[in-house]
């Protein structure tokens, strides 16, 4: 079990290192404070709680952070789970550490496991966060970092959600804003819990080949050294693998086996000065062979998150591929800690700089018009992607997603300059308004004052959250009359693929319950605006309500039933005690005849059932509001049709259909299963297959005793994630 003093020496050690000249009297005070506040607590391995803060504050020192953010690591959990007040906090340390404890506290209340709704809101309060004192965050990155190396006294439960979450969310955020071990560390953590297999197969390879790989490496170390002290630059040079998540990726895009990889080499020459590192480089591509295409200069041009580096992957004479990173110490404790470390360096407020936080402030405000849904994936796409670089006429760097077009670069310019874009010029020659810009592009935007706007094409063509966003604000703003026609129109389309009539929509209480659970609009029209400039997609708009268009449905088709001729009699008592049933149900006038439930439509006990007598096959039994079971209203077929009903019997298991519509996804047939497992029904069918647009289909066939435990079934497989609608099958 983890010690306090041990957990304690640690921390002190650290913050001595990496800054010497701490108020460590204040610091005991924080350490005193949280201990007496959490002495009843205790972390999930039994050891006290204390020791968890001791090791987030001494995370957050090795980042290089300042005193005030050692001190709020160190009181973090302390209004969350004790009596703490911020007043309190305040009084003893300060007001700038109460409030980054205040912070941290509201960070963890969020929860990015929930809908997209809540995982939007609970983005949102991050980036707020970020914007005011990004220290917030640190901290709780720090904080995450160590419950992700103490996972394993979590449940299974807990280790799942908590990983996926990690991968979701932390990773990539700490990539975002330049902490690169920080990251790998949490990816690696992960992958052991998400992928066991996968991690535990590639760290046995690497294990088997250690001894290998450790004198390949040492040669190359040992190569490049000496030229650079022979030529007198002082460096550090030292090689390592890759780490194990970025090998199972590079595993998964190139299709191979970890023994078919090369490229899993990484060597680090850190320098003094700028010149030195071009110097360098000259010399690594002396001694080696230069892999074409694969050189990148992050020091003329450094990444978003404040990156530099040269990046050169060569071939030595063993024919091995590997790549040379090539910084000076700066560089280097900026790629390890990001904007962390600021603080050593710049001696930064915990404000950063405009540039610092432009794109924070864009998720910010791009957010206000997206559904929440779209927002957390486009999010994902301009926080998380990998950057292109390019350049206006003028020479300013442009950073963009990776993949973007020219209609991303005019919106990333001005919302002015591509809402009046009638095409583009890229390295002075007119291109295509579609076309993939690449790093180091010059790009010339052609605009007119007559143009119309943009085109609905363009929501499909660009790539960046930010250019999407200010093209459906314009489309809402200009174009009322135009966007309800085109979402009237597309929700009909969508209406008819899922098998739902239009005419269902004129009932007036259907309307204001399907409009309220459509975000509130008010009419009809405001839900077609919404899907015709984008703001809401007709797919998702019928996904939504497709089940209360079905009840209604099906409670008009009762009550039509209810007033058909073929509804069945009441019996008298003596007639229920010579009535048979067969499989359940009782036929009116007929006693003891051959029943079949109709397969296209699979009825339960629950339904509203009629009855068809077929010719030498008995009775087939269908739901009252199965499109075969339309012409009964035929005169010709009047006759065939027969009143039935559900007898009162023990439950016995009846086959049903229901088939899933979802948002294409890895895992979703396995989701699909689990639940059904859980459920405990006998599953005898289920299969899916996928769609154009991104969509799938599953069709689950089982059993059920009632209509009650098929409707209990539906939510459980709805509350899945991607799982968007459901309907009873119609074969």
């Amino acid at each position: 079990m983890e010690t306090f003093e041990a957990h304690y020496s640690s921390m002190q050690d650290t913050i001595h290192k990496h800054m010497p000249s701490a108020d460590m009297a204040l610091i005991d005070k924080a350490v005193e404070y949280a201990n007496v506040k959490h002495q009843f607590q205790k972390r999930k391995d039994g050891s006290p709680y204390i020791i968890h803060p001791l090791a987030v504050a001494e995370i957050v020192a090795e980042m290089g952070l300042d005193l005030d953010a050692i001190l709020g690591a160190l009181l973090h959990d302390c209004i969350e789970d004790t009596d703490a007040s911020h007043e309190e906090i305040e009084k003893l340390f300060g007001g700038t550490v109460a409030q980054l404890v205040e912070g941290v506290t509201k960070l963890t209340r969020a929860n990015f496991s929930t809908s997209e709704q809540a995982q939007m809101e609970n983005l949102r309060k991050m980036f707020m966060a970020m914007s005011k004192d990004i220290r917030v965050v640190l901290i709780k990155i720090a904080d995450r970092l160590h419950n992700m190396r103490t996972m394993q006294y979590q449940t299974p439960a807990k280790q799942i959600s908590k990983c996926q979450e990690t991968m979701d969310i932390y990773a990539p955020l700490a990539h975002r804003l330049g902490m690169q071990k920080i990251k790998w560390e949490l990816e690696d953590l992960s992958m052991q819990y998400l992928a066991p297999g996968e991690y535990n197969e590639i760290m046995t390879y690497l294990l088997a080949h250690k001894e290998q790989d450790e004198t390949f490496m040492r040669t190359i170390q040992e190569k490049i050294t000496q030229r650079l002290t022979n030529m007198g630059i002082r460096n550090t040079t030292y090689g390592r693998i890759k780490h194990v998540y970025s090998i199972y990726r590079k595993m998964q895009s190139q299709g191979k086996r970890i023994d078919e990889l090369y490229d899993i080499y990484a060597f680090r020459v850190i320098v003094d000065s700028i010149p030195d590192c071009y110097n360098v480089l000259g010399h690594v591509h002396d001694l080696f062979n230069l892999v074409p295409g694969r050189f990148k200069d992050y020091i003329s041009t450094p990444k978003p998150n404040m990156y530099q580096s040269l990046h050169t992957t060569v071939i030595g004479s063993q024919g091995i591929p590997f790549e040379v990173q090539i910084r000076t110490w700066e560089m280097h404790e900026t790629a390890e800690y990001g904007i962390a470390a600021h603080w050593k360096y710049k001696q930064g407020s915990g404000n950063g700089s405009e540039k610092d936080f432009e794109w924070v402030r864009r998720l910010l405000e791009t957010q206000q018009d997206s559904d929440s849904e779209e927002f957390v994936q486009s999010m994902k796409i301009d926080m998380f992607d990998d950057e292109v670089f390019v350049y206006t006429p003028k020479g300013r760097i442009v950073s963009l997603p990776a993949d973007s077009t020219p209609i991303d670069f005019a919106y990333a310019i001005h919302s002015g300059v591509g809402n009046a874009m009638i095409g583009a010029k890229v390295n002075n020659r007119i291109t295509n308004i579609d076309a993939k810009l690449r790093n180091g592009d010059i790009v010339e935007i052609l605009t007119s004052k007559t143009a119309k706007g943009p085109s609905r094409d363009w929501l499909s063509i660009c790539k960046s959250n930010q250019a999407r966003t200010k093209i459906k604000q314009w489309f809402k703003k200009e174009k009322r009359e135009e966007n309800i026609i085109h979402g009237r129109a597309a929700f009909e389309a969508e209406m008819k693929r899922v098998g739902l009539p239009m005419s269902a929509l004129s009932d007036p209480e259907l309307e204001a319950q399907v409009l309220k659970k459509l975000s509130s609009f008010d009419t009809w029209d405001d839900m077609y605006a919404a899907i015709g400039y984008g703001g809401l997609t007709a797919s998702k708009a019928v996904g939504r309500v497709r089940d209360d268009i079905a009840r209604a449905l099906k409670a008009q088709a009762t009550d039509k039933l209810n007033q058909n001729p073929l509804r069945m009699k009441p019996d008298s008592e003596a007639a229920l005690r010579n009535r048979h049933a067969v499989n359940g149900v009782i036929v009116e006038d007929i006693d003891s005849c051959m029943i079949k439930f109709a397969k296209c439509c699979t009825p339960v006990p629950g339904d509203a059932i009629v009855g068809y007598i077929t010719k030498g096959f008995g009775v087939s039994v269908h739901r009252a509001d199965c499109p075969n079971a339309k012409n009964r209203e035929d005169p010709k077929q009047a006759a065939r049709w027969v009143r039935v009903r559900w007898a009162a019997q023990e439950a016995q298991p009846f086959d049903t259909t229901l088939e899933l519509d979802c948002i294409t996804r890895d895992g979703l047939l396995l989701d699909v299963a689990t639940v059904m497992t859980t459920a405990r029904v006998r599953v005898k069918e289920l299969y899916g297959k996928d769609l154009p647009g991104g969509r799938s289909t599953f069709t689950v066939r089982f059993e059920v005793r009632d209509v009650a435990e098929l409707e209990s079934i539906r939510k459980k497989l709805l509350n899945i994630r991607d799982v968007v609608g459901s309907r009873r099958g119609q074969n």
